[in-house]
This record gives structure tokens, sequence and C-alpha cells, in this order.
């Protein structure tokens, strides 16, 4: 790179670097400097002032500093290497870091973040950097999700980027929220390739460690094959998928369940990324990196996304065809704080081509012919079989935070309740899980407000002694007869309390017939949806 900050890209797709070597300063340490540009922190290589902390990383931190050979606001990324580390290990991060300006400096897009200098300070290499202004998408994320126009929007940013670094050879390998800033006027910036792989680059050998965050990886590089562009582009998806459901899918408790859902699980459906978007989301997640879309399929998809939509044409209305009946879970509503629901009778036979999915090595293992389903405005991830129907509510549902998966039949059905309390105006949620459901059983045994058909008389079985990832809970089990003078039917349920730290009670029911050829059908759906259920935030 030239020393006068400038990108220095040579024309033959090669990069020089100006290594400056440490020039005389006061040595002083930086996280002492934090806070408010200064203008007095410690100067790096003899030029770079140190004025802020913007930001602290696995491989380093990140800092505010002025330039003050060219006057000019750069980021400065700091090797922050534990002393303790066996010289090699030492050398290997210290090899990240100028390969990561290795990578950045020979790609020219706008999306990629334009790295100015590499300074050696005390033989360790700082990396000199453009200052974006803005947010990590991942904290963004933290807030809320985005619209399905506005990922794509991103979506098609962070392409790009990738569409030019595979052209010049360069594997990211570590695509996720926190590596794409957000900056002023609409910018998106794709960012820190410490992991990144050149193509003829053999310098840097990962043996003997994984590289990458786990979630986001695709499944070749789980198995420990050679990836390609096309691994990129599955962690684009996984990226999409979280940004508009609000929950990465395959997130769990611990690095080897995340890692064997990236290998087995898949994901529920899209449900707030529809049309084009959707499309790309579901072919970007296929396991075989050979069925993935190419980068120019998915660039139409996301740009078919960001569209606004067509004004629809004022056409006369015409007589409303008679409506079909809707599946008995579309007409449902939850068990849950407004009425039990009389189910219908057998349990038909599960979907065929049954898959393995592998959950927290803790809970399941998950049965054959089961799924992980995540629900991103729950905060959760239900274990549910994969024949189930989906009920959620509708937009005029004065409540919506809830879901419930339902057998064709309409026997057996799994329900997630969400109270968030932030919205507990009136006191309902006790102040643990176990509290919960004391006060929820004696209004199931004296039929209030939870009952329109279930009678007085009740049987339950609370149980206080159940845990949640080593976490209070609680369980309870109520057998009854539906009111029904026409055809009572005995019912049995099942709930599991947890209440989470900031005060949210989930409660998941399963609810079957209480007698007949599927009660232990029944009990084994609901013993494991219970042992499976992930909470996002404990």
């Amino acid at each position: 790179m030239s020393s006068d900050g400038g990108t220095g890209r040579a024309a033959d797709d090669t990069t020089s670097f100006v290594l400056q070597p440490p020039r005389p300063h006061t040595r002083q340490d930086p996280l002492t400097v934090h806070g408010p540009a200064t203008g007095d922190g410690p100067l790096i290589a003899g030029r770079y002032r140190l004025t802020a902390r913007l930001g602290r990383g696995g491989m380093g931190t990140v800092w505010r500093a002025r330039d003050e050979t060219v006057d000019r606001e750069v980021a400065v990324k700091e090797p922050r290497i534990p002393d303790h580390l066996p010289e090699r290990e030492r050398a290997n991060a210290f090899e990240r870091m100028r390969r990561e300006a290795r990578a950045a400096a020979r790609l020219d897009h706008p999306a990629v973040v334009n790295v100015y200098d590499v300074a050696v300070v005390d033989g360790r290499p700082w990396l000199v950097m453009e200052l974006v202004h803005g947010r990590a998408l991942g904290d963004v994320l933290d807030e809320g999700t985005l619209d399905a126009r506005e990922a794509a929007r991103i979506g098609l940013e962070v392409l790009g980027a990738l569409e030019a670094a595979h052209t010049a050879g360069v594997l990211h390998r570590d695509v996720k929220p926190d590596n794409v800033l957000l900056g002023r006027h609409g910018r998106v910036v794709l960012t820190d390739f410490g992991i990144a792989r050149i193509e003829g680059d053999t310098r840097l050998t990962d043996t003997g460690g994984f590289v990458g965050s786990p979630e986001y990886v695709a499944p070749e590089r789980v198995l420990g094959q050679l990836p390609g562009p096309a691994s990129d582009l599955w962690s684009l998806g996984v990226l999409l998928y979280t940004a508009t459901e609000g929950v990465s899918p395959f997130r769990r408790s611990n690095t080897p369940a995340t890692l064997q859902s990236v290998l087995n699980a898949t994901p529920a459906p899209p449900t707030a990324a529809g049309g084009p978007l959707a499309e790309a989301i579901d072919g970007l997640l296929h396991k075989d990196p050979a069925r993935r879309p190419s980068a120019q399929r998915v660039r139409a998809l996301l740009t078919e996304a960001v569209r606004p939509p067509a004004p629809r044409p004022q056409l006369t209305p015409s007589p409303a065809p008679s409506a079909q009946a809707a599946p008995p879970s579309a007409r449902r509503r939850r068990p849950g704080r407004t009425t039990w629901l009389a189910a219908g009778a057998a349990v038909v036979a599960l979907a065929a081509g049954a898959y393995l999915v592998l959950a927290d090595p803790f809970a399941g293992p998950l049965p054959d012919g089961w799924a992980m389903r995540p629900e991103g405005r729950l905060g959760a991830t239900l274990a549910v079989p994969a024949g189930y129907q989906v009920s959620r509510p509708s937009s005029d549902d004065s409540d919506k935070n809830w879901v419930e998966y339902t057998d064709w039949s309409g026997a057996v059905s799994i329900t997630l309740d969400l109270a968030r309390k932030s919205e507990d105006d009136s006191g309902e949620i006790k102040n643990s899980a176990r509290s919960q459901m004391y006060a929820d059983d004696e209004e199931f045994r004296a039929q209030g407000e939870y009952s329109l058909d279930m009678p007085k008389g009740a049987k339950t079985r609370p149980d206080d002694t159940a845990t949640y990832k080593g976490r209070e809970a609680a369980r309870n089990t109520v057998v009854y007869t539906t009111d029904d003078s026409q055809d009572p039917r005995p019912r049995e349920l099942q709930v599991f309390y947890y209440r989470t730290h900031s005060g949210d009670m989930y409660e998941l029911f399963v609810e079957y017939p209480g007698k007949g050829d599927f009660t232990e059908r029944g009990r084994q759906v609901a013993k494991a949806a219970i042992a499976n259920l992930e909470v996002q935030k404990l």
C-alpha cells in the first residue's frame, strides 16, 4: 500500500504493503483510551493517534484514530494475543491479520472495507482501515427483524462483495451479521477478512483448529471438505434467514449441537420473507453445495425482492366463491388463557421420508421424522414432528405471542405461548415458573378462565422439580374429560413452564387423547417437544 494512506491496488492484482517499522512513542496501554474522541491518545507508528475504542473481538481491538499525516479519521485494528500462547500460535494470529489486509486490499468494491496500511509495532501488525460510520447488522438485529425489502437490499450488497472476492480468488469464510456494517447513506460494508482463504496462498493453514462462526458455517466445511464460493453463499442464506425471521435457523445451546444442526436440521420455511427472497433463502440453504443457486440467480431473486410491489389494478369485485373448509389447525385458537379445545380422534401416520435431526445432545436425541422449527417472533425453536401443520395468530388477533403445530387429525397439538413481561400490565406473570404453575393449577381444577369445555374436577399432577438448562422450571399434567354432552372425550394435557432472566414466561402445551391407542403416542410427543425446546435468551 502507498504510504499516503491510499489504496495502492496494483494493476496486476497483487498487493504490496509499506510495512512501517516501529517508531519511538510513549508506551501506554491503549485500552485506557475509550469514550469520545479526545485527540491525546497514544501515537501508533508515528502517525496514527488513537482516540477511542470502537469494539473488541476474538482477534483484536478496533480503535478510532486520526492519521496525522493526511489528517483523516481511520479505524485501527490492534492484535490482542495472550502472552502465554506458544510462539507458533502467536505467529499464526499475526499472519492472519496480514492475510486480512492482503485479502481486502486486492478487492475493489464499495461493499468491501478499504485497508490503507499495515503498521508493524513491536513486531505486531496493526491494520489501518477506513472508518465506516454506522452500526453492525448484528446490533440492529438485536433490536428486531428487517422487512423483506431491506433484507434483500443488504443481501445484494453483501453478495456484490462476495462476487468481487470470489472473482479475485478470495473466500471470506465468516459471513455473519456482526461482520456487516450499515453505514451512512445506505452503504453496506462487508468486513473482517481475518480468516479468508486466498487462492494459492499456502503460508497459513487451519490445522488443529476450527475457524468461523458455527451457526453460519456451511455443511461441507463442517465435514472437512474443501470450501468454495458456494460456502460463502450458504452463510449469506443463514444471514438473510436470521435478519427476517429473527432467529438463527441452526443456533443451539452449544457448539457441537450447532454443528450437528447445520449438518442435519431442516429449518422451517421462512414466513416473514415471502416470494423471491424466500426462494433465495431456501436455495442457499441446500445442504449440497452443488444444488445451491449461482450468485447470478441469487442476484436476480434479491433484485426482484427489492423492487416495490406493483400497484394492484382496480377491478370490479366479483361474488366471492364459497370458502373451502380449512384444516383443523387453521380454525382453532390455541389452548391457553381463553379456551381449551376438544380434538378429533386418531393420529394419522407421520410423513414419509423421515430424516434424523440431532438437537442439543443434553436434551434429545430428536426422534426420527422430527424437525426444529425456529419461531423468530417468540425467540425460540420448537421441536415438532415434520408432518404437523402450523397455525399462527391472524393480523387482527390481539395476542400474537403464540404458535401451534397440530397433527393432521387434530388429535395431538403442540403450542408455545409467550407472555412478555413488558406487556404484563395486569401482573398475571408470576415471579417464578413454579409459582406460575401453581396459580394455573388452581384454575385448571376450578374451571376458571382457562376452560370453556373442560369441566370442574380435572385431575392435575404438578411437578416443581423440573429444570431447564440447569435453571428452575415447572411441569404439570392435567387429565380431564371434555364438557360435551353429545360426545365427551377423555383428554390429557402436559404444560411446561420456564421464566427467563428478563421475566418473560414461556408455556409449552402438548395436548392429546386421554385414552386409546394414541395416548402413549401423545406422551412421547410431549416428552420430545419439552426436552428439545430451545429458548434463545435464557
